[in-house]
C-alpha cells in the first residue's frame, strides 16, 4: 500500500493488457496498484492460458534478428521469416473483420504493433520465434508467412510471469483475490473504486483508474444473453475470472456499449478438456491443423471450408461452427501423409484421439458419428482432389476440390494412407468482442461522445476492434498497444490532477 492510502493510478485486472498499462503508468512517475480477482495461483486473466503469440508489423527479417538476439546463425539460415509490413497487418484485420473495425483504433493498434513489441523486449519479456506452430519446414527450411512470427518465451504463462517480475521491480503494487465491484464516480469523473480484498470490502482512492479485465466468455448467462441459445454450452479456454465485471462497471456511470456483442474469438476444443483453461494446459487443447484433413460431424458429413486460408485467420470463427453441429462435437481427420505436420498441441497427453489402420476401421472409433455416412463423405472428397495442382504447405497452394457442395479451397489431399488419426473438438470461448467504446488514447467514452474524466481501458473488455473473426496473435498485441497508451494517459490524468 502506498504511504499515503491512495494511488495515481488503479488497474483493474492482471493480464497482459492489464501490467502493460501499470508498467508504463509507472514509467511515467505513477504510483500504481493493480487488483487481480485472481489468487496468486491464478494470475494472469486468459493471458497466461494463451499459445504467447504476438502480431506485429516488420519490414524486414533484421527486425526479428533485432528481437531475438539469440538466434544462432544455423536457425538464421534455416528460417525464411519474410516480412509483414504495415499494409498487410491493415488488409487483413480489414478483410477478417469484413471492414468493421474501428478505423481510428485499428490504426492505432497497427501502427503501434512493433514498437510495443520493442519496448516490451525493454521491460524484460524475451521472444521467440513460433516454430512448431506457425511454420511449416518445407525442403528443410521452416518459412513464415502469415505475420504470427514471435510469440513470448514459455508462451502466456512465460509471458504473465515476466510481466509480473517487470511489475515488482518498476515498484508496482498487487491486490490478489481483489474484485472490483463498483467505480467511485462524481461529477468530476471517477476516483477510485470499491473492490472486495480477501473478503473485506475496501474504498480504494485513485485519481485515475484503468480497467483491463477481460469480457464477459466466463458469464454463461451473459453468453446466452449476448451470443444467442447454446453458448452456454461452450467450454471456456481460458480464467474463469473473466465475468464482465469490468464491462458492468463501465456501462453502470454512462460508458458506451461499443462492437460486435452478439460474435466472440471462439476455436475448436478438446471434446473432454475441462470447463475452463488449465493453466498446467495452456492453449494445448486447441485443435488448429484442420487445415490438412478435413472434419466431420454426427451425421458423417463435412460442414466447413478447411482450407479457406490460413488457420490464423479461420480458427477463430470456427468455434462457433462446431457449436452449431449436432451433440456441438465434431472430428478432425488425418491421414499419414500429413501427421508430420500437425501442431504441437496435437501431441499433448490430454487429448481426445483415435487411430486407426485403415478408414473403416477408424470409422468404427468415431464416438457418436454416422459410420456409413462418414465413409461416403471420405469417398467423396477423395474423388474430388485436384491433383495436378501440387501441395504446398506454406502457401495457400489452391489445390483444391471440385464437385462438392462443401469445398475445400486449399491443401486438399486425399484421407489414404495409413495410419489415420482422429481428434475430437467442440467449442472453446476465448474471448468476447463486445465491449466499451474507449478512443485513441485509451480514454472510455460515454453515450454523448465524451471522455469520461479518470477513466481508461485496455484489452478484451474494449470494443470495436474485432468483427465476426479475429487474425491469430492480435489479442495479446492490442492488449500491450491500448495498455501502454491507458497507462500513459492515467500517469498524465493523474498528474494534471494532482
Amino acid at each position: 500500500m502506498s504511504k499515503s492510502g491512495r494511488y495515481d493510478v488503479l488497474v483493474v485486472g492482471g493480464g497482459n493488457a492489464a501490467l502493460c498499462a501499470a508498467l508504463s503508468a509507472r514509467e511515467h512517475g505513477a504510483s500504481v496498484a493493480v487488483l487481480e480477482r485472481a489468487p496468486q495461483e491464478e494470475r494472469g486473466g486468459n493471458s497466461a492460458f494463451t499459445g504467447g503469440s504476438m502480431r506485429f508489423a516488420f519490414e524486414s527479417p533484421e527486425v526479428i534478428h533485432a528481437l531475438v538476439p539469440d538466434l544462432s546463425p544455423q536457425e538464421i539460415e534455416s528460417t525464411d521469416f519474410g516480412t509483414y509490413p504495415e499494409e498487410r497487418f491493415f488488409d487483413d484485420l480489414h478483410k477478417i473483420t469484413q471492414y468493421r473495425t474501428d478505423p481510428d483504433l485499428s490504426e492505432v493498434l497497427i501502427r503501434n504493433s512493433q514498437q510495443t513489441i520493442r519496448w516490451m523486449r525493454k521491460q524484460g519479456i524475451r521472444f521467440v520465434p513460433l516454430y512448431g506452430r506457425h511454420a511449416p519446414n518445407i525442403n528443410g527450411k521452416f518459412k513464415f508467412s502469415n505475420g504470427s512470427t514471435l510469440g513470448a518465451a514459455g508462451a502466456g504463462l512465460g509471458l504473465v510471469n515476466a510481466l509480473y517480475d517487470a511489475a515488482a521491480k518498476a515498484g508496482v503494487d498487487v491486490f490478489y483475490q481483489a474484485a472490483a465491484k463498483r467505480l467511485l464516480h462524481g461529477d468530476a469523473g471517477v476516483h477510485g473504486v470499491v473492490a472486495r480484498i480477501a473478503g473485506k470490502t475496501t474504498e480504494l482512492r485513485a485519481c485515475a483508474v484503468v480497467l483491463a479485465c477481460g469480457g464477459f466468455q466466463a458469464n454463461a448467462e451473459w453468453r446466452a444473453r449476448y451470443l444467442g441459445v447454446g453458448w452456454e454450452m461452450a467450454k471456456v479456454r481460458g480464467t474463469r475470472f473473466n465475468t464482465g465485471d469490468g464491462i458492468q462497471m463501465a456501462l453502470e456511470i454512462g460508458a458506451q456499449p461499443y462492437g460486435n456483442w452478439s460474435s466472440a474469438h471462439a476455436v475448436g476444443w478438446d471434446l473432454n478438456a475441462p470447463p475452463y483453461g488449465d493453466i498446467n494446459v495452456g492453449d494445448g487443447f486447441g485443435k488448429h491443423s484442420y487445415n490438412y484433413g478435413i472434419m466431420v460431424n454426427a451425421e458423417g458429413r463435412r460442414f466447413l471450408d478447411e482450407g479457406a486460408d490460413f488457420r490464423n485467420f479461420t480458427y477463430a470463427k470456427y468455434g462457433k461452427v462446431i457449436l452449431a453441429q449436432p451433440g456441438q462435437f465434431a472430428w478432425q481427420i488425418f491421414d499419414g501423409k500429413v501427421l508430420g505436420l500437425l501442431r504441437d498441441t496435437y501431441h499433448i497427453k490430454r487429448v481426445t484421439k483415435v487411430r486407426a489402420d485403415t478408414l473403416e476401421a477408424l470409422a468404427d472409433k468415431l464416438e457418436g458419428v454416422n459410420k456409413t455416412e462418414f465413409l461416403k463423405t471420405v469417398a467423396r472428397f477423395n474423388q474430388s482432389v485436384a491433383t495436378g495442382v501440387p501441395f504446398n504447405a506454406s502457401i495457400k497452394d489452391g489445390r483444391g476440390t471440385q464437385g462438392l457442395e462443401m469445398p475445400k479451397s486449399n491443401w486438399a489431399q486425399a484421407i489414404s494412407e495409413p495410419p489415420f488419426e482422429a481428434y475430437a473438438v467442440t467449442c472453446g470461448i476465448t474471448f468476447t468482442f463486445g465491449g466499451i467504446k474507449i478512443n485513441t488514447k485509451a480514454a472510455v467514452i460515454d453515450m454523448e461522445e465524451r471522455e469520461i474524466p479518470g477513466l481508461f481501458a485496455a484489452g478484451e473488455l474494449v470494443g470495436g476492434i474485432f468483427y465476426f473473426n479475429y487474425p491469430g496473435g492480435t489479442g495479446l498485441t492490442n492488449g500491450a498497444v491500448f495498455g501502454r497508451i491507458a497507462g500513459e494517459g492515467a500517469a498524465r490524468f493523474a498528474r494534471r490532477a494532482a
